[in-house]
């Protein structure tokens, strides 16, 4: 019995205009593809409820648009949780991926008086994180001071034109939607994001008291040395389905860059991962990479999506899709510039968009 592919039994729910009669009809009988339609619903219901009332607390943070492509992976990691620790899980990734980009990436320079810049965004690439790792990463604000001093302040736009107008960035453009993708976009643009990180040894020998662990002594300098992480400004053009979530998102952004104020930022890094909380398998991921690199991680809940890697547009990228197929994402770096293709679509798709942007 040949039965209907994922992406198939996917657009009954998005568009079963789409969809051949065959399909269609074969699904309504067979049980083990009404099965896969009844679970992907749930997954979408599930993804919409998150996006609906968590994506401002995710959204303040700085996080507005990588959110919006790993809201499915990240529910499906908390799907039994209840809705305060749903909140906290959602806001955890956007804490750890500052916390991978203070501890693991800049140029190494000593540091003055003044911000000295130590990392520029070149590429990405992703870091296994399990649904247990994420709660147990450790809250930066438990090692110091966690500071938004510039939020996104996302808003709609018109259109494309007003959105580079607002933000000065080129924003692409599709050649051909993807089958079952219809309509005209929602446009919304973000400002610049920044967030500001000052190590406290205070709170840091508080957390490790409460971990029932010593604080290792700290290196000379590092009370009050800061790092802060810029992003944005961005925009991300989003097609919606009758699914609830979205069908296809379009996303570009000033990418990541930090700057430091204190000590050596090799010294804060190698000092953080050897504080007590960070998961042991996480730490050794984190060590891989080279103080002088300019690759940003990306945490991927492993247990929910897979990775590969693909070129796109002559750079390399990240390929990422849930292991219910359900929906796939493509994230690549040029120019200081990161863009991000996704939707409830497969990764061919997404490729294939991200390849034909103009």
């Amino acid at each position: 019995m040949r039965h209907p592919s994922d992406g198939a039994l996917r657009r009954l729910l998005d568009e079963p205009s789409g969809v051949a009669e065959t399909d269609r009809q074969h699904a309504a009988d067979c049980p083990r593809c009404r099965s896969s339609v009844d679970a992907m619903q749930a997954d979408a219901a599930l993804v919409a409820a998150l996006m609906t009332e968590e994506s401002t607390e995710v959204d303040v943070d700085g996080a507005w648009l990588v959110a919006s492509t790993s809201s499915s992976a990240t529910a499906r990691s908390t799907i039994s949780t209840p809705a305060a620790a749903r909140r906290r899980a959602l806001a955890r990734p956007v804490a750890a991926a500052l916390a991978f980009v203070v501890v693991l990436t800049g140029a190494g320079v000593a540091a003055a008086n003044d911000w000295l810049p130590i990392f520029r965004t070149e590429r990405v690439a992703p870091v296994s994180i399990t649904a247990a790792d994420l709660l147990a990463l450790p809250d930066l604000s438990a090692y110091g001071d966690l500071l938004v001093t510039s939020r996104p302040n996302v808003r709609a736009v018109p259109d494309a034109a007003a959105a580079a107008a607002a933000t000065g960035l080129d924003v692409p453009q599709v050649t051909d939607l993807p089958r079952g993708v219809r309509g005209e976009p929602v446009v919304q643009v973000g400002s610049k994001a920044s967030v500001t990180f000052t190590f406290s040894t205070e709170r840091a020998a508080k957390a490790a008291a409460a971990a029932g662990k010593p604080l290792p002594p700290p290196p000379l300098g590092l009370d009050g040395s800061s790092v802060r992480l810029d992003a944005g400004p961005g925009v991300a053009q989003v097609w919606s389905s009758s699914a609830g979530v979205p069908a296809l998102i379009v996303g570009r952004a000033v990418a990541p860059t930090a700057y430091s104020s204190g000590v050596r930022f090799e010294t804060m890094r190698d000092y953080l991962l050897s504080l007590p909380g960070l998961p042991e398998r996480v730490a050794d991921q984190l060590r891989a990479f080279a103080a002088d690199d300019s690759t940003l991680p990306l945490p991927v809940p492993a247990d929910r999506v897979t990775t590969r890697s693909a070129r796109v547009r002559g750079v390399d990228a990240v390929v990422l899709t849930t292991r219910d197929r359900t929906m796939a994402g493509v994230v690549w770096v040029a120019d200081a510039v990161v863009t991000v293709v996704a939707g409830s679509l497969d990764a061919d798709e997404v490729l294939t968009v991200a390849r034909e942007l103009t």
